[in-house]
């Protein structure tokens, strides 16, 4: 995976150039769906508000039919297909990644996206990685009520609403999922983009006051 040097530390996550940016979002039976919708709100509207034309996305799963915490059903556009051909990963969390932190053969699936660019948390989704092995040497943070599962696989972890280092970026509880969007909106297309994205979303909570940028050394 590349580190690339967060918007003041680390640059933007756009490749630039002629690439075309894709994103999935990795969704599975028992995740909390405002983790999943609260990122995918504000990221998709680079694209419909014009900052980032070339940007699309698939919603990735293992099965053809996933269905959430609370029994929403989802029809995934890419089922069981690596997640290293994106550019960028999001895993929301819910109570299944306790579980599924133990599950060989989707850790195994979230494992893929080691080829990604970049890969993005949302609460416990910060597990799934962590089991993966992508935070052994990372600062990250998750659900403040998962912050001891969490200290098994990452380097420190801290209570911040984002933690960005880099080419891996988690983010805090359910509602830190529409945060975590507009930061990457930002680190994507830059800070006029973030602004005109929140405006249109009439959202005021933002930047919240804990945003961590830390290299890991």
């Amino acid at each position: 995976m590349n580190d690339d040097n967060t918007v003041t530390q680390y640059g933007r996550l756009h490749p630039g150039g002629n690439h075309r940016v894709k994103i999935a979002f990795a969704i599975f039976d028992g995740m909390t769906t405002l983790d999943f919708i609260g990122i995918f709100e504000p990221l998709t509207r680079l694209r419909s508000m014009g900052f980032t034309p070339d940007l699309s996305w698939d919603i990735c799963g293992r099965t053809e039919s996933v269905t959430d915490a609370s029994g929403f059903s989802y029809h995934p556009d890419a089922v069981n297909t690596s997640l290293g051909t994106y550019d960028g990963v999001i895993i929301p969390g819910g109570m299944a990644t306790r579980e599924l932190s133990h599950d060989e053969s989707f850790i195994a699936w979230i494992a893929t996206s080691r080829a990604s660019r970049w890969i993005a948390t949302v609460c416990t989704g910060s597990l799934l990685i962590g089991a993966a092995g992508f935070l052994k040497d990372r600062n990250a943070t998750t659900h403040p009520g998962a912050i001891d599962l969490l200290k098994d696989y990452a380097k420190n972890v801290l209570p911040d609403r984002i933690v960005d280092t880099g080419s891996i970026i988690t983010a805090g509880g359910v509602a830190s999922s529409i945060d975590l969007g507009l930061y990457l909106c930002e680190r994507m297309a830059g800070e006029e983009a973030r602004k005109a994205i929140q405006k249109q979303m009439d959202y005021r909570c933002y930047p919240p006051p804990d945003i961590t940028v830390k290299d890991t050394e």
